[in-house]
């Protein structure tokens, strides 16, 4: 089977994923669904895509077990979401926009959600072509995926505590990483994908796509469904509060906060 054609099975797959999900939420009336499907779906398409690659085998296994891994922690922090929180504002806002054509919307929605499974599963199968012996890069991408992950982890518990507290209510979490950075998360989230352009090192040829993962990862963050959105609602339920926040604290790179308004 060609590259082209694995990738357009995987597509397929991915698309009756969301199909089945889409399904599902118009039962529950979450469509917040969809981000761990999205998730899981990445995990799963890349252990197929490993398995079916015919680079260094050692390598192979790695990007499996390092996606999988980062696609299980990512899947049980979304999980507890769902079960605890209402649909999420983005959604929320869909519906509203669409009105009576809402449950097609969100249907074509699903649907690029399962070509975005393959595309940010793409710089994992160019991973698990590479031939070349293991060596340095590699290990570096272990220690990026470590990093990522403690990271991201920490910064969800951090923020998880301080919303526990009913004394924080309407406050704005500036403890731990959320005092250097307004999304550590989001930043450390980005951080993993650049250990998949390391373990590309010495593959030639199409490595420098593995590029595509940062790249769009960054540009969605900061662009789309990561900062725009969040930080509009924090702005309408924290005010004032929030938009000092902004004013002292980076938006993504974690960094030195800078002194508060007098």
């Amino acid at each position: 089977m060609t590259h082209v054609a694995t990738l357009l099975v995987a597509w397929a797959a991915a698309a009756v994923l969301m199909l089945v999900v889409w399904q599902i939420q118009r039962r529950t009336r979450n469509a917040g669904i969809v981000d761990l499907a999205w998730t899981l779906g990445i995990g799963g398409c890349v252990g197929a895509l490993a398995w079916l690659g015919d680079g260094e085998p050692l390598r192979r296994g790695l990007v499996a077990g390092v996606t999988g891994l980062w696609s299980l922690r990512l899947a049980w922090h979304l999980a507890r979401r769902l079960r605890t929180e209402p649909e999420d504002g983005r959604y929320q806002a869909l519906r509203e926009w669409a009105g009576p054509r809402a449950e097609l919307v969100l249907l074509a929605f699903f649907q690029v959600q399962a070509a975005w499974v393959v595309i940010f599963s793409l710089p994992q199968y160019i991973v698990a072509q590479n031939r070349a012996p293991l060596g340095w890069a590699d290990v570096a991408a272990i220690g990026v995926i470590l990093v990522s992950l403690i990271g991201e982890s920490w910064a969800d518990a951090q923020l998880a505590a301080f919303r526990r507290d009913e004394r924080n209510r309407g406050q704005v979490c500036r403890v731990g990483w959320w005092r250097y950075s307004r999304h550590p998360n989001y930043f450390f989230e980005w951080l993993h994908w650049w250990a998949y352009p390391l373990m590309a090192i010495g593959a030639g040829g199409a490595g420098w796509l593995t590029l595509l993962g940062p790249a769009l990862m960054l540009y969605f963050l900061l662009k789309v469904t990561g900062i725009p959105p969040t930080e509009a609602r924090a702005l309408r339920t924290r005010g004032e509060a929030y938009r000092e926040y902004q004013r002292t604290t980076s938006a993504f790179f974690p960094w030195f906060p800078k002194e508060a308004t007098p």
